[in-house]
């Protein structure tokens, strides 16, 4: 099967064009399929090219030397779409010169030129950020917003839901996957009424490829029980942070333990495949690529501490999502949801 090009905005992320083209060659040599199109510093982008000979016949390269940088504030960078690699990258995707976009740079600066450029699919009222988080079950979970919307109402969160799953199914291949609000308590009558209302309206609705199961709070996130968490995008960042900072503490934790003493330092050789797995596991470069669920368009945002690693695992999610039509089918489970009329939802609210 041959896949619509995939534009690289090779010029973001803490290490720039080094670290995008080595990524994207690796996601390459795992699927020879992929096209690319590199978009930043030309001179830059052969000079990384000349280090992966298999990229060449594979790539098209769009010049560009303004950059998007990681403090610009996203009103600014907005302005400078038309001239940035960031902004090319996702008028790639608006043009139909490719058919996802992979960035590492500025989120807010990514989210602002991609909700512009793409608008949001019919039936969505605005885009939400997705990740994946590791989890002690079979599959990571997916949750979203991770921070694309401070305030959300109960409509939003039963698009998210909606979102949340179409990705899921893809990820994981389950036919109805688990999704829960996040919440302060798990019972009913707990949390805002937002988020009251949004559950009574994914309980009510009928033939949804989901399985909701109510509320979670943070603390079981990773335990494996749910497939999608929902929430907004405040709560979400937060949420995620905590759940970063705890695997870092963690790991520095194990890390001081086993240097303290020669004896640490013999149990660490002891245990070493255990803490291994432990540091793989725990590690974002396996989980990275986070994707703008909602709009007319593939975009995926790479951490901005990527390794090689992670962004060749960002490409693969794009090229996937791409492979398994999302944007059909988050289109087809709104329009579905809205023909039925299973969810009540105010449309007089001003969500622009």
């Amino acid at each position: 099967m041959s896949l619509p090009r995939i534009a690289i905005d090779a010029m973001g992320g803490d290490e720039g064009v080094r670290v995008m083209i080595e990524g994207a060659a690796l996601a390459r040599r795992r699927h020879d399929k992929f096209k690319f199109l590199l978009v930043g510093d030309e001179p830059k982008i052969k000079a990384a090219l000349a280090n992966h000979p298999g990229m060449t016949g594979a790539s098209e390269i769009l010049h560009c030397d303004d950059v998007v940088e990681g403090d610009e504030k996203p009103s600014r960078a907005l302005r400078r779409a038309k001239t940035t690699s960031m902004g090319l990258a996702v008028n790639a995707v608006k043009k139909g010169d490719a058919g996802a976009a992979v960035s590492a740079g500025n989120t807010g600066a990514l989210m602002a030129m991609s909700k512009l450029a793409l608008r949001t699919l019919p039936g969505i009222d605005r885009p939400a950020l997705a990740a994946l988080l590791p989890t002690l079950g079979d599959n990571d979970v997916i949750m979203l917003d991770l921070g694309a919307n401070r305030e959300c109402d109960a409509r939003n969160l039963v698009q998210f839901a909606i979102m949340g799953a179409a990705y899921a199914r893809i990820l994981t291949g389950l036919s109805e996957p688990r999704v829960r609000l996040l919440n302060i308590g798990t019972e009913e009558n707990k949390g805002t009424e937002d988020l009251q209302d949004a559950a009574a309206q994914l309980r009510a609705a009928s033939g949804l490829a989901m399985r909701f199961d109510g509320f979670v709070e943070a603390d079981k996130i990773n335990r494996g029980e749910v497939d999608v968490v929902v929430t907004d995008g405040f709560s979400g960042n937060i949420a995620l942070k905590a759940i970063e900072g705890a695997a870092r503490f963690v790991t520095d934790l194990l890390r001081n333990a086993f240097t303290s003493s020669l004896r640490s330092k013999v149990g660490f050789l002891v245990s070493r495949p255990a803490t291994e797995l432990l540091r793989h596991h725990l590690d974002p470069n396996n989980h990275n690529g986070a994707v703008f669920l909602g709009l007319n368009g593939v975009v995926v945002k790479s951490h901005g501490s990527a390794n090689a690693l992670g962004v060749a695992n960002a490409v693969t999610v794009a090229a996937r999502l791409l492979e398994e039509s999302l944007i059909e089918r988050i289109s087809g489970d709104v329009g579905a949801l809205e023909h039925r009329g299973a969810a009540t939802i105010d449309r007089s609210i001003d969500l622009a």
